[in-house]
């Protein structure tokens, strides 16, 4: 048993020791049009995942992250949320039928039916996301197994994510894209094991999230 504690410090050891050398980057670029001087007010704001393409989707709950990270920072600011919102408008926000560029916003608003529930709902500003997290590079190894004094790993894993994300802001009001907002992110993962496995994770896709999201606070509130 004091053999394994002692290992088990010695994981903890290597574990801060690369957590202190561990690190994300990240790169922001911003292009926004009239914004909106007292914030979107009372008005509603949609949040919608991209997902026409087949190789990928936007994650539902990097999308989920991006709407919180907004409400926490202010909670004046109406979003609908996203699969109520895909109920409402059915079949008209479906992959195959949503809106790709601010050209059809004039079109989609020609339908009476599309037009008389985002007045019902009351939706200025519409926030298309678009975009994924994915491993990129992998390496190390690791053994498991069982001996006289217990149970154990040992070994060594890293790995590489990377974050791309774009968020394009239509406005309904003047029927045009008023903003985008891009931001890339990658990280170092790191898995070691001495005795016990302790993943240090770097927070590629959370830092994407607030980027993301901080960007558009500044955009739709008032108060920033």
């Amino acid at each position: 048993m004091k053999i394994i504690v002692n290992l088990t410090r010695v994981a903890m050891n290597v574990a801060g020791a690369i957590l202190l050398q561990g690190c994300v980057t990240a790169k922001i670029d911003e292009m926004t049009y009239n914004r909106p001087e007292a914030g979107v007010g009372a008005s509603s704001v949609v949040l919608l995942g991209r997902r026409h393409a087949s190789d990928y989707d936007t994650e539902k709950d990097f999308v989920q992250c991006v709407r919180q990270h907004i409400q926490r920072r202010d909670e004046t600011i109406g979003i609908i949320q996203e699969e109520a919102f895909l109920d409402e408008l059915y079949p008209w926000f479906e992959p195959r039928t949503a809106p790709m560029h601010p050209s059809a916003i004039k079109e989609l608003l020609g339908q009476p039916a599309v037009a008389n529930k985002l007045k019902e709902l009351d939706a200025q500003y519409m926030i298309w996301i678009d975009g994924n997290t994915e491993r990129v590079d992998a390496a190390g190894s690791m053994t498991c197994g069982v001996g006289p004094t217990g149970a154990g790993c040992f070994g060594f894993g890293t790995w590489s994510d990377a974050s791309n994300y774009e968020a394009v802001i239509w406005d309904f009001s003047n029927l045009a894209e008023v903003g985008r907002i891009n931001t890339s992110t990658s990280g170092q993962s790191y898995m070691p094991a001495v005795v016990i496995p302790i993943p240090i994770i770097a927070p590629v896709q959370g830092t994407a999230c607030e980027g993301i999201g901080e960007q558009l606070l500044q955009f739709l509130s008032a108060s920033y």
